[in-house]
């Protein structure tokens, strides 16, 4: 079993009234884990899997066509990154789903499974918007990091 591990510090302002992260700010973590393991960053070296271009007047881009969050234990305010594991639960015609478990940060004891979440990114033409089959080479970077989806404790 192959799965990224991005590190994604929280800022102050993901926090609300009740002094955890806000639902809303999940997802807005769950972006930033998905752009550093995908997209490929405009300078340096990034992970094997970033090789994405999204940059502005890219032929190709990624639309998210459906995401799902299981909020398991609130997360509090915390000065490490939090860890977020990542693999791919699918490859379709012109899709993966992306699957995600976030964690306390990395060497904390006890580790806390804090959420578990899943996002369809649709690869479309920029200039169509229509779907784009996922090329083989995409295929080859990413099919080490494939195994099941993420699997919801909370499904009724």
């Amino acid at each position: 079993m192959t799965r990224l591990h991005v590190a994604i510090p929280l800022r102050w302002s993901d926090f609300d009234a009740y002094a955890h992260v806000n639902n809303a700010e999940m997802l807005r973590l769950l972006e930033e884990a998905r752009i550093q393991a995908f997209w490929r960053p405009d300078e340096g070296v990034g992970l094997d899997t970033a090789i994405l271009d999204a940059r502005p007047g890219a032929e190709t881009i990624g639309l998210i066509a459906r995401q799902e969050v299981e909020y398991l234990a609130p997360i509090p305010y915390m000065r490490s990154p939090i860890d977020i594991e990542m693999w791919i639960g699918r490859i379709g015609g012109a899709s993966i789903e992306i699957c995600y478990e976030m964690f306390s940060p990395e060497g904390v004891t006890p580790r806390v499974l804090f959420t578990k979440a899943a996002t369809t990114l649709v690869m479309v033409t920029a200039a169509t918007g229509r779907p784009e089959r996922i090329t083989d080479s995409l295929r080859e970077v990413w099919s080490p990091y494939v195994e099941e989806p993420v699997q919801f404790t909370k499904r009724g």
